[in-house]
């Protein structure tokens, strides 16, 4: 039985649930309790989901229990997704720019879980995203950018597509607007998504990546160079990255 399995069979035998989550979060703390966060989005519902994203970052602020709560929450909407909820779409995407790290990646989380069932949905939603806000993009990138979700050529095309987009999003973007934490964020984000993406469709992303390393722009540049140093790019070609390297 995995950990998860054994979350789930104890949220069953519960009846309220807040104590004993905000007991065995894992915050304050390095890391949260991930696999918990799971079995709670695969054993709640709708209103206990809804009540949990309630807890704002005033009232649950970065590191504390109750921040867990709300990632719980976010996580759990994904399930419901994956059920053909559409309509908490939108839900979901004000959550991508909350300003609390663990909430945007439990966004992703969420993304994920629907792309598990739907990609062609996930990507197609994606799409949108990818014009929005800086934070926006992030989650896009960072929910599309998982190995197990680009096993088919099409869809790491797709996925490729978006990142090319938001590249270039990136590129156009003021002085100004490149020292806010917003696109530091999506920066820091795209400097590891576009190594997943590539090692799931090197034909098609090496010459991608070549083309951004050839451009001027410092972020776009930096960003390929931090790609450039994600092992899963060695082990498709080390070569080619040793190249682009040390051109």
């Amino acid at each position: 039985m995995t950990k998860i399995e054994e979350y789930r069979t104890k949220l069953r035998e519960m009846g309220e649930w807040d104590a004993y989550l905000l007991r065995e979060s894992g915050l304050p703390g390095p890391r949260g309790n991930i696999e918990l966060a799971q079995a709670v989005a695969d054993e709640g519902d709708r209103p206990l989901f809804e009540r949990y994203l309630g807890y704002t970052a005033a009232e649950a602020p970065v590191n504390s229990p109750y921040e867990f709560l709300a990632f719980c929450g976010a996580v759990g909407l994904g399930r419901l997704l994956a059920e053909g909820e559409a309509g908490l779409l939108p839900k979901l995407r004000r959550h991508a720019s909350d300003p609390r790290w663990r909430m945007r990646e439990g966004v992703a989380m969420a993304l994920q879980r629907w792309g598990d069932v739907d990609m062609p949905r996930l990507i197609e939603a994606m799409q949108e995203w990818a014009a929005g806000a800086r934070l926006e993009q992030r989650a896009a990138a960072a929910a599309l950018c998982e190995p197990r979700l680009l096993d088919e050529p099409r869809h790491a095309r797709a996925v490729l597509e978006i990142l090319d987009r938001i590249t270039s999003s990136m590129k156009e973007a003021e002085a100004r607007e490149r020292r806010s934490e917003d696109y530091l964020t999506l920066r820091k984000g795209m400097g590891y998504c576009w190594s997943v993406a590539v090692a799931a469709l090197p034909a098609e992303g090496k010459p991608l990546m070549e083309k951004w390393l050839a451009d001027p722009d410092k972020d776009v540049r930096w960003i390929m160079k931090e790609n450039l140093k994600k092992n899963r790019l060695l082990r498709m070609d080390a070569a080619w990255v040793e190249k682009r390297r040390n051109p």
